[in-house]
């Protein structure tokens, strides 16, 4: 008996789907799902076609040498195709704060920074913002501070942006032209009631709004073979975490 996906499977998986026809894609630092989202997304398309992965931090899944510089001019040239990024806090507009919480400079909570999250929100054409804390405090109507604006003027120069939202309620889609949010999909177990109750910012839906597809049986295969094995070269506590919730979820004998 196959075991019923996981909720990270759920996130792992629809981020793989997120990622058909990318040629490349990177992860930045500390992306253990992205990571796995890719590598199954490597493995699903490996018969047709071959997809080049990025993961800061990796040996075995990593082709550059000199870390975030070769990452950025890649991008800048146009041969990046797809990165993750998250945030302490994102809004409505997809704007991207990961400085802190407050009046800046004068912020009362400090995050890591910016770093080059702006340039690669303007460089790379598939960003897929991704944070699994849904709460008002990360989703909030207003960024205290743009990081990463999601969209910029008219007449601004701008191949790269947000396509998509996922967190650990629900996927969205970003339309750049409203621009804003609209829901795709609830993870399973998740009503629309406590999705409004947990999103500060406004976004479109349906009334009934359909459930995130689950993998299935060949692609948990992927998952727990595979795919988990490659990603504990990188993050081996992230992957002793999910085989103990595997062992967990065995049925008694």
């Amino acid at each position: 008996m196959i075991l019923a996906p996981l909720p990270r499977e759920v996130l792992i998986w629809t981020i793989a789907r997120l990622l058909e026809g990318v040629r490349h894609v990177a992860v930045g630092a500390a992306s253990p799902m992205p990571a796995a989202g890719s590598m199954l997304r490597r493995a699903l398309d490996e018969s047709r076609t071959e997809l080049r992965l990025s993961i800061l931090g990796s040996v075995a899944n990593n082709f550059f040498t000199n870390g975030s510089t070769e990452l950025f001019d890649c991008a800048g040239q146009g041969r990046l195709d797809a990165f993750f990024l998250g945030g302490g806090q994102i809004d409505g507009e997809a704007n991207v704060n990961l400085v802190g919480v407050g009046d800046y400079p004068q912020s009362r909570v400090r995050w890591p920074g910016s770093f080059g999250s702006a340039y690669l929100y303007f460089t790379v054409p598939r960003v897929i913002l991704f944070r699994e804390e849904h709460t008002p405090r990360v989703m909030v109507e207003k960024v205290d501070f743009i990081s990463a604006p999601g969209t910029s003027p008219a007449g601004v120069h701008r191949p790269g942006g947000p396509v998509a939202l996922l967190t650990s309620k629900a996927l969205f889609r970003f339309d750049r032209d409203r621009p804003g949010f609209t829901l795709e999909s609830l993870h399973p177990g998740c009503g629309l009631a406590d999705l409004l109750a947990a999103t500060g910012f406004a976004f479109q839906h349906d009334d009934d709004p359909p459930v995130t597809p689950a993998p299935d049986g060949a692609t948990l295969a992927l998952l727990r073979g595979r795919v988990l094995d490659e990603l504990e070269e990188t993050y081996p506590a992230f992957a002793a975490d999910w085989r103990r919730d595997l062992a967990a979820a065995q049925p008694a004998a």
